[in-house]
């Protein structure tokens, strides 16, 4: 077994902008490190998954595990199921996983039962709400893995506190804003995004996203935000790239009649390219993705996150993002300030300079040549 072999988990599109940049830079160099891609299947829509693999230029999966939907429980307990008997017959030295969705969890579970070392990148990031399903698979990754690469310093501090040994921690910088210098040239225009929409944006727009459950899956939260959208959408016409899981929610409650009341641009979910063109464009961002927070930021996008915490705290204490939560009155006078204003300026945090991948490849190749030869049981 070459001790050099590692498997690289992906499992949702969030996880794709992060990998791009990484296997790219493991490949890379005198020294390349051999490295395959196990898709999971968590985010199972083939047309996106195709078309963001296409965007970012990652390699076409090695392996796909095909697991699709379902309960938290469920996904986890199948991620588990079939990553097994591939980390049995691939006989990898480590497994690199992503973020903090499901398969993130699962796969590091496995591969630490089994005694395969686990890298986790963008390890160390906290909300510090145990509410979120996402904390609680960034707390227990981060507490079986071998070796955790943070995108802030900050992080470290969140680590030790919970015990982990700084030796294993590695400030490297951000993948994702890799992934975002790299495809700035080829970002699609907003107006091309548009045509379809016959929307007129020579004002300028909103963006919105809107998928955490927080958000979504209860009905008088979800009104409550589509009529605040509403009242924006009165000095600014709102951009909405409809994620699933949210237009399920909209059908299920009634809420349809409210996007017919104000001036939304409806979209069905985008490509990357075609997401990043939406962003750079906006004269504001709302959200409740992490990532977008952290694109936003490198941006220089006025961003307000409609959350009441956030595990990305540098884009508030040095970049573009405020949060405002589910408040009507926080979220109207955050929008009229940033457009009297322009908002607050921002700054782009250390490392996030295009060059995180390569500091990971730079540092993983000597960490695997000091790692022990193991043996999965």
């Amino acid at each position: 077994m070459s001790k050099k072999n590692i498997l690289c988990v992906v499992g949702a599109r969030p996880n794709f902008m992060k990998i791009a940049p990484i296997m790219k830079a493991l490949r890379a160099g005198p020294d390349p490190i051999p490295a395959k891609i196990v898709h999971t299947g968590q985010h199972y829509d083939e047309a996106m998954n195709k078309q963001f693999f296409a965007d970012l230029g990652i390699p076409h999966p090695d392996i796909n595990l095909e697991v699709g939907s379902g309960s938290h429980a469920v996904q986890t307990a199948e991620v588990m199921r079939r990553f097994e008997p591939v980390l049995d017959q691939e006989q990898p030295a480590a497994i690199l996983v992503v973020g903090d969705v499901n398969s993130t969890i699962a796969c590091a579970l496995v591969a630490a039962k089994k005694g395969v070392a686990v890298i986790h990148v963008e390890a160390g990031l906290r909300s510090y709400d145990r509410g979120m399903p996402e904390e609680i698979n960034r707390v227990l990754t981060d507490q079986i893995s071998d070796l955790l690469y943070t995108t802030e310093r900050a992080a470290l501090a969140n680590l030790t506190r919970e015990g982990i040994d700084p030796k294993r921690v590695h400030f490297v910088g951000n993948v994702m804003i890799d992934t975002l210098h790299h495809n700035l040239q080829q970002a699609i225009p907003a107006a091309e995004t548009l045509r379809d929409a016959g929307a007129d944006i020579s004002q300028g727009y909103a963006l919105l996203t809107l998928h955490r459950p927080s958000n979504v899956d209860h009905e008088a939260s979800l009104r409550d935000l589509l009529e605040t959208m509403n009242i924006v959408s009165e000095r600014l016409p709102v951009v909405f790239p409809l994620h699933p899981r949210t237009k399920s929610r909209i059908e299920q409650f009634g809420l349809n009649a409210l996007l017919a009341k104000g001036r939304y641009f409806i979209l069905p979910p985008v490509g990357y390219l075609h997401m990043l063109g939406l962003m750079r464009e906006a004269k504001i961002v709302l959200t409740d993705s992490g990532g977008i927070q952290e694109e936003t930021t490198a941006l220089g996008v006025p961003c307000l996150t409609l959350r009441h915490n956030t595990e990305r705290p540098i884009t508030i204490d040095e970049g573009t993002n405020l949060i405002v939560g589910q408040s009507r009155q926080a979220i109207l006078g955050a929008t009229q300030d940033i457009l009297a204003t322009g908002g607050k300026a921002g700054r782009i945090p250390e490392y996030w300079d295009g060059h995180a991948a390569e500091r990971i490849a730079a540092h993983l190749n000597a960490w695997l040549k000091n790692l022990p030869t193991t043996e999965t049981a």
